[in-house]
């Protein structure tokens, strides 16, 4: 039964994983700012010469040898699926979406925007539910605040967010990037990622992704 539980748990960390790295390429078409990590990523994309599913490869596992070293706790099996799956997933996903939406409208990039936040929040929901590990960006924060005791998460939370938010600006303009082109990867949908997420993730949380692992454990139960 413990296998078949640990089963299905991996089964929603590869889901909700594939889900956002979906929702990330969906972000990048809208054009209308990405989650803070996103932001950092996307000015480091332009600095780096090399795919950005490499790219976000290697950033990460930077991430996590700084995890492995300080405290590996945080380090589980999604960890990994979302290093080597996240970033070829949303690289893919946005190549697709560029040959079928060309040069989106105003209007078009507002409706990827809404959909984009409504599908990183439902795959959130089954990748944290599953509690099998968290990104390497994410262990920062907690290693900071739990291990270390410097501060509240929520707090070193939003240190993380403004550091990422601000390299990444940084990286874009260093680039070649214009100050007019910063609310493409630092607009409204990086506010309402840092903002306004967890209420959505939660409610995911109750109606979907906990249903989903209870009723695997009652059926199991009842085998």
């Amino acid at each position: 039964m413990k296998r078949d539980k640990l089963a299905r748990r991996i089964a929603m960390s590869l889901f909700g994983v594939i889900i956002c790295a979906i929702s990330v390429g969906i972000f990048k078409i809208a054009a209308l700012g990405v989650d803070p990590f996103q932001s950092f990523m996307a000015g480091l994309d332009l600095v780096v010469p090399i795919k950005f599913g490499t790219l976000y490869m290697i950033t990460n596992a930077v991430l996590l040898l700084f995890a492995l070293i300080f405290d590996r706790h945080y380090i589980g099996i999604a960890t990994f699926i979302n290093l080597f799956l996240l970033g070829y997933i949303t690289q893919f996903t946005y190549d697709l979406l560029q040959k079928i939406i060309v040069a989106p409208s105003v209007f078009v990039r507002i409706a990827c925007l809404i959909i984009g936040v409504v599908i990183i929040c439902f795959g959130s929901a089954f990748y944290m539910t599953a509690d099998l590990g968290v990104s390497t960006y994410d262990a920062i924060a907690l290693i900071i605040c739990h291990t270390w005791k410097k501060g509240k998460f929520q707090y070193v939370r939003i240190l993380t967010d403004v550091v990422c938010v601000i390299t990444g600006v940084v990286l874009f303009l260093s680039s070649g990037g214009s100050i007019a082109q910063i609310p493409t990867i630092v607009g409204i949908g990086t506010i309402i990622t840092a903002f306004f997420m967890g209420p959505l993730i939660e409610f995911f949380n109750v109606h979907a992704a906990r249903p989903f692992l209870d009723k695997g454990v009652q059926d199991m139960g009842e085998d």
